[in-house]
């Protein structure tokens, strides 16, 4: 018998950071799991494929025919042996299918044939994820939020850092929310992005935390969404400006879109440091292309010389100074008017404006959040 969870349980393994093994296929797993999970199917999607065909044809006991003679001979004893090696690392472990049926039960009774027990999620993914959506909606509903706005470049995603109670949603999102925010390795799913706020957002109420301090966004971050609820709450939220100087912002600015973008790109991709150079070059370039129409056709040849300039210097002495001429003309002729036009709007609901320094000295006179 499978050990009978509840609710509560469900969230304690959330909690607790419980070590997960999903069961589903990996396409399955590649649209949605959870943070502490990892993937050990009990069949690949091609099997899975021909065992759901097989299952709307001939019926259950058809497919389950035809799942144990695809799972079968050595293939069915290398996946017991993962399963195996998973239980023994993680003693603690549970193990899940997509609703807490045949694949997980299937997995369970072969692991313990084998001399192994672990337990499974009753209801499987389909429950924990239900779970994960109503504890983010009552966390949202439950939460008080200060939005953190400023232009581009004053360090906001910096200052988050140094907030008690922050909450950085670029970095769940995996993108820095504007044209040029992408980064080689692609956004998490929608799915396992708001599985992730959950998670935080549940673990810090847990410890007493119910006022947040979050950026300043639009409905999208890259191609994810932000819940409605979080959208409406934000757009009703008390604002704080952070004020930096123009210096200071481009310094910020080439720090974060060229410096450590471009080490980025040299770690993730296994190519010669000239090689992820040129690929961290044409993406600069496409990702200023992508607001071209917005820019207007004379500014955006401008800037895109200033820019190749800029790559050039880089590309032959290592020299980063001339991408400061680009990124001055993008703040002050495209960002800045852009961030002017949305803050007129927000005008009464700022409660405070400084630099950062005044933020967190005026956060520790306990700022009203409410």
């Amino acid at each position: 018998m499978s050990k009978a969870i509840d609710r509560d349980l469900i969230r304690s393994l959330f909690m607790n950071d419980v070590p997960l093994m999903d069961v589903r296929a990996p396409i399955e797993f590649e649209q949605g799991a959870f943070p502490m999970a990892v993937n050990h199917p009990l069949m690949n999607d091609q099997e899975r494929h021909d065992v759901g065909i097989r299952y709307k044809q001939q019926g259950q006991d058809a497919a389950i025919k035809l799942g144990n003679k695809l799972v079968s001979g050595e293939l069915k004893e290398q996946r017991i042996a993962q399963w195996q090696a998973f239980a023994k690392a993680h003693p603690d472990g549970y193990l899940y299918c997509f609703r807490g049926g045949l694949r997980s039960r299937t997995t369970q009774q072969w692991l313990k044939e084998s001399g192994v027990d672990l337990p499974l999620v009753n209801g499987g993914y389909k429950a924990m994820r239900r779970v994960l959506l109503d504890e983010l909606e009552q966390s949202i509903a439950e939460s008080h939020f200060v939005v953190l706005g400023g232009r581009t470049g004053t360090g906001k995603t910096w200052l988050l850092k140094e907030l008690s109670g922050a909450i950085d949603l670029e970095s769940f999102a995996h993108h820095r929310g504007s044209s040029f925010g992408r980064f080689p390795d692609g956004q998490p799913s929608q799915i396992n992005f708001e599985n992730n706020l959950s998670i935080a957002l549940m673990k810090y109420r847990a410890n007493g935390i119910k006022q947040f301090w979050l950026e300043d966004e639009g409905k999208l971050i890259g191609s994810i969404s932000l819940p409605l609820s979080l959208q409406k709450k934000m757009q009703l939220a008390n604002l704080v400006m952070l004020e930096e100087e123009l210096p200071y912002r481009i310094n910020i600015t080439l720090k974060d879109y060229v410096i450590d973008l471009v080490a980025y790109y040299k770690n993730y991709y296994a190519y010669s440091s000239e090689d992820a150079f040129q690929v961290f070059a044409d993406y600069l370039q496409a990702s200023l292309e992508r607001i071209k129409k917005r820019l207007g056709g004379e500014r955006y040849v401008l800037i895109l010389e200033q820019m190749k300039l800029a790559l050039e210097e880089q590309k032959l002495s290592g020299q980063v100074d001339l991408h400061r001429i680009w990124i001055e003309s993008l703040l002050t002729q495209y960002y800045d008017p852009m961030y002017d036009y949305q803050a007129d709007k927000k005008s009464q609901r700022v409660i405070f404006r400084g630099s950062s320094h005044q933020i967190l000295a005026n956060q520790k006179k306990n700022l009203d959040m409410d």
